[in-house]
């Protein structure tokens, strides 16, 4: 089995694909070690210390390393770890699937969605799935809509994206430029 990796745009994260599924559906973000309880592969990637974020898409592991990390060392242990799960076809959670786990509630949404912006809504979500989600998921993180009200569209950013320097300029110049062009009552978006 190979195991590929590729740079992020945020430097402290790498992006690992093992050539195979990781997640049947959606992603799972572990933002800290007591979130990866769930996954023995997300708590052996904590185990490491030098890991402060896993982040699991389609096809890819996001990893992140504490500010000072070098990538160099790390690189190898993450790769072994990932290895020994994926060619022992370890569970990914805790009881062998999704299912029997208990997931954290999504955020709260910043703001109530009103009823007579559905119609806006409806064409923010349709555009953050259909052209937003593939591009950061290549980038080895996700992006999940918080709420729109008076204008302003609030997204969250996930995995490799979530402190990623270049993010407020992907929201502001990327997103919110493509939100604006195709839904003309989106004024602006924010990080929720």
């Amino acid at each position: 089995m190979f195991i590929e990796t590729q740079t992020t745009p945020n430097p402290a994260t790498l992006k690992f694909l093992p050539g195979r599924q990781v997640m049947p559906s959606g992603t799972r973000d572990f933002p800290d070690p007591e979130s990866a309880e769930a996954s023995p592969l997300a708590s052996a990637l904590f185990s490491m210390g030098d890991v402060t974020g896993v982040f699991f898409g389609s096809d890819f592991v996001s990893v992140t390393a504490a500010q000072g990390t070098d990538w160099a060392a790390l690189k190898p242990q993450v790769v072994a770890i990932l290895l020994d799960h994926f060619v022992s076809e370890a569970p990914l959670f805790m009881g062998g699937g999704a299912d029997g786990i208990a997931v954290p509630a999504e955020a709260d949404a910043v703001v109530e969605d009103r009823e007579e912006d559905a119609d806006v809504i409806a064409q923010i979500c349709e555009l953050i799935e259909t052209r937003v989600r593939p591009a950061v998921a290549g980038d080895g993180g996700d992006i999940v809509y918080r709420g729109f009200s008076e204008g302003v569209v609030y997204l969250q950013m996930q995995g490799a994206c979530a402190g990623c320097p270049s993010s407020t300029a992907t929201l502001k110049q990327g997103i919110e430029g493509l939100l604006k062009h195709y839904v003309p009552e989106v004024t602006e978006v924010r990080a929720a």
